[in-house]
C-alpha cells in the first residue's frame, strides 16, 4: 500500500500542531488544519498551504462532514492536556469519516501502561480508540526542549531543581517532533504506522546537565529544592516523575523502569537526519 497523503490535525496551535501542520505541507500533503471557532491560531503563518476548518470538537456530524469533504486518511491530535477529553468526539468523527489511522496526543512520556497522571487519560484514549476498530499511531518523545525554561523558574532568573535532578530524562526539540511526525506518515507503509509506537530522542540530559549550561551560558544559578513556588503546580508533578526516571522515551511502565536503549529506538524511522541539541534550542 502507499503512504498516506491525506491528513487532519486537531489542535493546531503555535506550538506543536501548528508545526506538524507545516511538516506535512512541506512533503506535499494535504492538509486541514481543524480548529475550533474562537481559536486565534486561524491565522497562523504556520498553517500556510493548508485548508482551514472550524468546528467544535464535540459536534461529531460536523467534524466527520469535514474529514469526509477533504477525504481525510489520517487524523492527527495535538491537543493540550486540558482538551484530552475531546479526543473521543474526534475519535467518533474519525470512524464515521471512515478514516484509516489516529495519531493520538501523545508526544511526551510513554503511557502504555501507565497508571498515573495523564498517562491514564491518554492510555485509556488508546484503548477507546482501539474498541473503536481505529488503528493507532503514538509517538513518545519526552520533553519538548522548547519547554524546559518554565519548568525550572528560567523566567525567574533561576534554574530550580526538586530533588538530585540526576536522572536522565529524554527531550526533543519541536521542530524535530513535527518532522518525524511527517516523515513517516508520508514515507512509511500503513503496515508499519498501525498501532504501533515509536519513542523518540533529541538528545538524553539531566536537569542537573542542562543547569549547567545555563550557569556557564547565562550565569543563571541552579538550586535544588524540596518545593518550587506557588503556582509551579504542574512543573512540581512533572519534576516528580522525572526524579524517577519516568521522563525518558524509553520508559516501560509495564516493568516500572527505564530501558534507555529504547528511548531513541524510533529515530532509525528518519535516517540521515540530525536531532537538534538543548544547546542549539535553548541558546546557551
Amino acid at each position: 500500500m502507499s503512504p498516506y497523503t491525506s491528513f487532519a490535525v486537531a489542535g493546531a496551535g503555535p506550538t506543536i500542531g501548528g508545526r506538524i501542520v507545516k511538516a506535512l505541507v512541506e512533503q506535499g500533503a494535504s492538509v486541514v488544519a481543524l480548529l475550533r471557532p474562537s481559536s486565534a491560531s486561524i491565522s497562523s503563518p504556520l498553517l500556510e498551504g493548508a485548508k482551514i476548518a472550524t468546528a467544535d470538537y464535540a459536534d461529531v456530524k460536523a467534524v466527520a462532514s469535514i474529514l469526509r469533504e477533504n477525504k481525510t486518511q489520517v487524523v492527527i491530535s495535538a491537543l493540550a492536556y486540558g482538551a484530552l477529553s475531546s479526543q473521543s468526539t474526534l475519535a467518533d468523527a474519525a470512524k464515521e469519516a471512515g478514516v484509516k489511522l489516529f495519531v493520538p496526543s501523545e508526544f511526551g512520556m510513554p503511557t502504555e501502561g501507565g497508571k498515573a497522571a495523564h498517562t491514564v487519560t491518554k492510555s485509556q484514549f488508546a484503548d477507546y480508540l482501539k474498541s473503536s476498530g481505529i488503528p493507532s499511531l503514538r509517538i513518545y518523545t519526552g520533553m519538548f526542549m522548547e519547554f524546559i525554561p518554565q519548568f525550572t523558574g528560567v523566567d525567574i532568573g533561576k534554574f530550580l531543581v526538586l530533588g538530585k535532578g540526576d536522572a536522565s530524562f529524554s527531550t526533543t526539540a519541536l521542530d524535530d517532533v513535527a518532522g518525524f511526525t511527517a516523515h513517516v506518515l508520508t514515507t512509511l507503509p500503513p503496515a508499519k504506522l498501525h498501532d504501533t509506537s515509536f519513542r523518540v530522542e533529541g538528545e538524553r540530559t539531566s536537569f542537573n546537565k542542562v543547569g549547567a549550561l545555563y550557569t556557564a551560558s547565562k550565569n543563571i544559578t541552579v538550586e535544588h529544592v524540596t518545593s518550587l513556588p506557588e503556582g509551579y503546580v504542574k512543573q512540581t508533578l512533572l519534576q516528580g516523575l522525572f526524579e524517577q526516571g519516568r521522563g525518558s522515551s524509553g520508559w516501560d511502565n509495564y516493568a516500572d523502569k527505564d530501558v534507555p536503549e529504547n528511548a531513541n529506538s524510533g529515530n532509525a524511522a528518519w535516517p540521515g537526519h540530525q536531532w537538534k541539541t538543548v544547546k542549539e534550542v535553548l541558546e546557551l
